[in-house]
């Protein structure tokens, strides 16, 4: 089977990995351009396009303005489908009409919950106990074509977003090349989707970071772990903001404290007032710097019991 595999980020990389140990014809792999990244602002390659190149296959970058331009390549690589996962781009009609198959989509949710781009962290962050991997041929919606396969997966309650995506980059690899096989052979039938039940996951952004004391220490925790890597819950202690990267509920007993309060220091770290129950903090990171177990940061930093973390 001949694929044009497009994808940008860590969580595409398996199923391109997949594809071509399934030995399947890759004639072409479009990617985001490189990006300046780091203190030093230089030019980083998407890990996909790293992954293109290891396995010796041929990668363009679709940036502005490029769209006519890769649908004439992708075109002229005569596919018999287009894999799409976590590529960044909404693809125009005259694309989806291309390969024989269609264009088959790689989402990390049980759609038709959690369309968008950043399904897995708002599931998380809503406190969802299930999460999954769908394979949809795509339409000119958002995540709004049939479904051809899926798999369900239970969430952790420590697990972060980071985390929930590593596993689920692995399932929905091995699911990809077992679904193509069957569209290959005539089988895996799609689905239309229900619309009852659709939610958007909309882009992330740091306006999410700020913890909300004043919640549930079950809500705050799964903030913490929602947001992690990016763009990471925030408190401020003073006028000092620092991430909180890892906690746990310590308490489902109200305290009667002024939510944010620090109760008490323990081997583990520190236990944070909630507007209901405690929170455990055990990993925290100053602006920059790497991520620390709470030991350490209060080695450098102490925070007695009463300090008030603020939002």
């Amino acid at each position: 089977m001949r694929i044009v595999f497009m994808g940008s980020p860590d969580f595409a990389v398996p199923t391109l990995d997949a594809l071509v140990e399934s030995r399947a014809e890759i004639p072409l792999v479009v990617t985001q351009p490189d990006r300046r990244a780091g203190r030093g602002r230089q030019l980083e390659a998407t890990a996909v396009k790293d992954a293109a190149r290891g396995h010796g296959l041929p990668v363009v970058e679709w940036g502005p303005g490029d769209a006519a331009r890769v649908t004439q390549l992708v075109a002229d690589a005569a596919p018999d489908a287009v894999v799409v996962t976590a590529f960044g781009h909404i693809l125009r009609q005259s694309l989806l009409d291309l390969p024989r198959l269609g264009c088959i989509n790689l989402h990390a949710s049980l759609l038709p919950r959690w369309r968008g781009v950043a399904p897995v962290h708002y599931a998380i962050l809503h406190g969802d106990a299930w999460s999954g991997v769908s394979i949809m041929r795509m339409d000119a919606g958002v995540d709004t074509g049939p479904v051809l396969a899926q798999r369900a997966v239970a969430i952790d309650p420590e697990e972060t977003a980071g985390d929930l995506l590593v596993r689920l980059a692995g399932l929905g690899a091995d699911l990809m090349v077992r679904t193509l096989r069957g569209l290959d052979s005539g089988g895996a039938p799609p689905t239309p989707q229900n619309e009852t039940g659709a939610v958007y996951a909309p882009k992330l952004n740091r306006s999410l970071s700020p913890l909300r004391w004043e919640r549930s220490a079950v809500k705050v925790h799964n903030q913490v772990r929602g947001l992690q890597p990016w763009p990471g819950a925030t408190t401020f202690l003073a006028d000092h903001q620092i991430k909180i990267t890892e906690a746990r509920p310590w308490s489902f007993h109200t305290s009667g404290a002024e939510p944010g309060t620090v109760l008490a220091l323990v081997d583990e770290g520190l236990c944070v007032a909630c507007g209901e129950g405690v929170l455990l903090v055990t990993g925290l990171q100053n602006p920059g710097k790497k991520p620390m177990t709470a030991a350490e940061f209060l080695r450098g930093c102490p925070i007695p019991a009463g300090t008030r973390l603020r939002s």
